[in-house]
């Protein structure tokens, strides 16, 4: 330990030992502190009287740990940990300067840290350059916040909800999870109103009540799964597909383009929904094993066009 150290900094490097090994005795503590176990106990007293809960423990298997309190203790972070944290909320938060929660929550972070730790973490942040995510679609924090309370609570919620064109209407919702899925998030649910389940973008809930109704979400529930299932249903255009290979070797393809089911022990059926036949053409063709499409004449016409299209692109006479 240096010399020069400050004991407000060990009295941090103290804190930093409880949160990281809850139960240290004072003697370990004193060898990580390198000062002596009478210094050692000063710093838990340091700790103490800045209002941070330090319990302690007699005997053979004693020693400190930070107990429950009002104040969330401070927390340190080492140069890597904090780039890491500056790296995660960039990659998701693309104005760094911006005073919502996230922007403001940033600004904290960078003020807390060293001197040397925070002008690298400051440049990272002021220098890169994310691109925006023009799909994704950040909800209002306290709608999530409380989406995510009642699913834990497993709590029924009244929301309203705007759609896409503009239509608002009430329905009742068992929030069962919340979901991310590219940079949007959505609650699938089982709505009251039709009595189905469903996945609503949470950014589109204009407002929520929690209700005093609970529910049981489904025992063998994957919301990713569910999610992308629900996210092929419902649109516009129907696609019905045959591959011409065992399910096995198909289930790489998105859960949002439809259903896959067995035909036989060599063809796959796949039915889905779209509202864009000629995205849905596109993630057909990258399926490395025979397809045609049997149902739907939007997709049937796109597929064909994009056929047209690569012959063309490969230099060949097309039909």
């Amino acid at each position: 330990m240096d010399p020069d150290t400050s004991p407000t900094a060990r009295a941090l490097l103290t804190l930093e030992a409880l949160q990281n090994s809850p139960g240290i005795t004072a003697e370990r503590l004193a060898a990580r502190l390198g000062v002596t176990e009478r210094a050692a106990r000063r710093y838990v007293g340091i700790l103490r009287e800045a209002g941070i809960p330090v319990e302690s423990t007699r005997g053979p298997y004693g020693g400190y740990r930070l107990g429950r309190g009002v104040r969330l203790p401070p927390l340190t972070f080492s140069q890597v940990e904090a780039l890491g944290l500056v790296m995660a909320v960039l990659d998701g938060h693309h104005d760094p300067d911006s005073p919502d929660p996230v922007g403001t929550a940033l600004g904290k972070l960078v003020r807390a840290l060293p001197r040397p730790v925070a002008a690298q973490v400051d440049a990272v942040r002021r220098s890169t350059a994310p691109a925006p995510d023009r799909s994704a679609a950040r909800p209002d924090p306290e709608t999530t916040a409380t989406l995510v309370g009642a699913s834990a609570d497993r709590r029924r919620v009244r929301i309203t909800y705007r759609s896409e064109a503009g239509n608002e209407w009430d329905v009742d919702i068992d929030p069962w999870a919340v979901v991310v899925r590219h940079g949007r998030w959505y609650v699938v649910c089982w709505a009251h109103r039709p009595s189905d389940r469903r996945a609503f973008r949470v950014d589109r809930v204009q407002h929520l009540e929690v209700l005093d109704a609970t529910f049981t979400p489904p025992p063998d529930l994957d919301p990713v799964a569910t999610l992308e299932e629900l996210l092929a249903v419902g649109w516009e255009y129907h696609a019905e597909v045959l591959f011409e290979a065992p399910l096995d070797e198909v289930r790489f393809l998105a859960r949002a383009l439809g259903r896959l089911e067995a035909v036989d022990g060599t063809t796959t059926r796949l039915t889905g929904t779209t509202s864009n036949p000629y995205w849905y053409a596109a993630q057909l063709v990258l399926a490395p094993v025979p397809f045609r499409v049997v149902g739907g004449p939007e997709l049937r016409e796109a597929t064909a066009g994009l056929g047209r299209r690569m012959v063309r692109a490969a230099g060949e006479p097309g039909p």
